[in-house]
């Protein structure tokens, strides 16, 4: 890989595990794919035909990981101070087994990397929403929490949580709603996303649910993050 995310990508330990660094010779489409309803209906109607279940399900929880990937280059930019373009057209998606996109690079530095991150949004979340047969709104929740996730992921990468994920907001507002603003919970000294979503995972045979799930009873979600935070 080369050009403005190498660069990046150079700057953080791990970047790979991240998403940043594509496998050589593993198969890639422009981002402007996961726009495209046409595309996007036949991949999600596989992997529910695979794996049983509801359709909706399958396209929440395929947009629970996709969106992780298709902003990681956007917020390592960011975190790093070197933006790099969130324009689907700017973007190619690395995808695996079923259509899953694993890693995402970006060929460009950002302009205005919130209106760009917009952008990228407005054009995807809908197709998505069409393909899986749901309401956008909650897919938009999913990418905040995608949003929130990531920079927390790269602050501990980068040895700073704290610069990082103050990040998020600001991000969020200028991207402007129906995308709600991230939030973060520091528990025994430990910070953690405060889910705003649910990626229905529970939902898929042999599911679990995720520590914070924002469905999970307040008292059993602190309970659960405490012991998180005293186990690393």
């Amino acid at each position: 890989m080369s050009g403005p995310q190498a660069q990046v990508a150079a700057r953080i330990p791990g970047a790979a595990a991240l998403g940043l660094v594509p496998r050589t010779g593993a198969p890639a489409v422009p981002a402007d794919r996961l726009a495209d309803p046409a595309w996007l209906g036949p991949v999600l109607a596989a992997r529910a035909a695979r794996g049983g279940g509801d359709l909706r399900v399958h396209a929440t929880v395929w947009w629970y990981s996709a969106s992780a990937v298709l902003v990681a280059p956007v917020l390592a930019g960011l975190a790093v101070g070197r933006p790099l373009s969130a324009r689907p057209a700017d973007t190619t998606v690395v995808l695996g087994p079923g259509g899953l996109p694993v890693a995402a690079v970006s060929a460009a530095a950002a302009g205005d990397p919130a209106a760009e991150l917009r952008e990228c949004l407005t054009a995807v979340i809908p197709a998505v929403a069409t393909a899986g047969r749901m309401r956008p709104r909650p897919l938009w929740a999913i990418a905040t929490d995608s949003l929130a996730n990531g920079l927390l992921t790269l602050g501990r990468a980068l040895g700073d949580v704290a610069a990082v994920t103050a990040l998020a907001a600001p991000l969020a507002e200028a991207v402007g709603p129906p995308l709600p603003v991230p939030r973060y919970v520091d528990v025994d000294g430990v910070r953690f996303t405060a889910r705003v979503s649910c990626c229905l995972v529970d939902r898929l045979p042999g599911g679990g649910t995720c520590l914070s799930c924002p469905r999970r009873p307040p008292a059993e979600r602190q309970i659960l993050l405490e012991d998180a935070a005293l186990r690393g």
